[in-house]
């Protein structure tokens, strides 16, 4: 199978290397990686033109999506204009961040997984970050089916009826909650594992802190399934703070008329999706 990266790269001069001989020592390499460097400051050019230098599997990308480092929006502003020099030809686009190191058979294995199911949408292996005593800590949702943003694969089928990324806050949710309105599977498979180098929010902007919460508003959660979200992540990050920080941001998004990421039948799926597995939670 062919696949095609983006990897968007803001200041990533301390991790960027790694990132990229992971991907050079893949057992299945990809047909096109595409590095876009999104208005870096330090070092982070240097390396790529390096690695453009000495591989042309590599292709550099010099953009601006952004000043502040916002969670969504940069990001994906970023993919999108790297997605925008690719043909169709692959079966599976990848946008993977500039700070992991993948193991050799990632890739090979995701692809196998595909070629297994038909019905695939979307697919990952597990994040592992580094905890003060420098061990390697499984850090991964609730939700064992979710694949986490810095290593999403999907299939060009599921890609396209998604309609690709949301540039927004929540897009790495509400990929997945399209994806099965839209009859594609969720797959995560626990023996890739992935090793995040810088823990997920580390430099993000200060004024993200309430972004989860709107969110929810714009995936059309409804109040009381954002209120248990909230209390679950709380209880997750043992931060009172943060259930607040989320309500915050919900009743603000409400009050703005905040525009919704998805349509008025997405959302009931979206709801309705959300109250049965919160139900399945509670009998277990």
């Amino acid at each position: 199978m062919d696949y095609y990266i983006v990897i968007p790269i803001h200041n990533e001069e301390a991790f960027l290397k790694s990132t990229l001989d992971s991907i050079l020592q893949q057992t299945l390499v990809p047909k096109k990686v595409i590095l876009v460097n999104d208005n870096s400051t330090d070092g982070t050019e240097n390396i790529i033109d390096h690695y453009c230098t000495v591989n042309s599997l590599f292709q550099k990308l010099n953009t601006t999506s952004s000043t502040q480092h916002m969670p969504g929006s940069k990001v994906i502003n970023a993919f999108n204009k790297g997605l925008e020099v690719l043909d169709d030809h692959y079966d599976v686009i990848v946008k993977l961040d500039a700070d992991v190191i993948l193991p050799s058979n990632y890739f090979k294995v995701i692809c196998s997984h595909y070629k297994q199911n038909k019905t695939l949408g979307i697919c990952g292996g597990f994040i592992y970050e580094q905890n003060n005593a420098g061990e390697w800590i499984l850090n991964h949702p609730m939700d064992n089916d979710h694949v986490r943003g810095a290593i999403k694969a999907y299939s060009k089928a599921c890609f396209k009826a998604i309609g690709g990324l949301k540039n927004a806050m929540g897009w790495d949710t509400v990929d997945e909650l399209l994806a099965r309105f839209n009859n594609f599977t969720i797959q995560t498979d626990a023996t890739l594992k992935v090793k995040h180098l810088r823990p997920t929010g580390k430099a993000y902007n200060a004024k993200a802190k309430r972004l989860q919460g709107k969110a929810m508003y714009t995936m059309r959660y409804g109040f009381v399934i954002t209120s248990i979200a909230s209390m679950k992540m709380a209880i997750k990050n043992k931060s009172v703070k943060s259930f607040w920080n989320n309500m915050s941001g919900y009743i603000q998004a409400a009050r703005n008329n905040t525009s919704y990421l998805v349509t008025a039948e997405e959302g009931k799926f979206i709801k309705n999706l959300r109250w049965t597995n919160i139900k399945r939670k509670i009998k277990a």
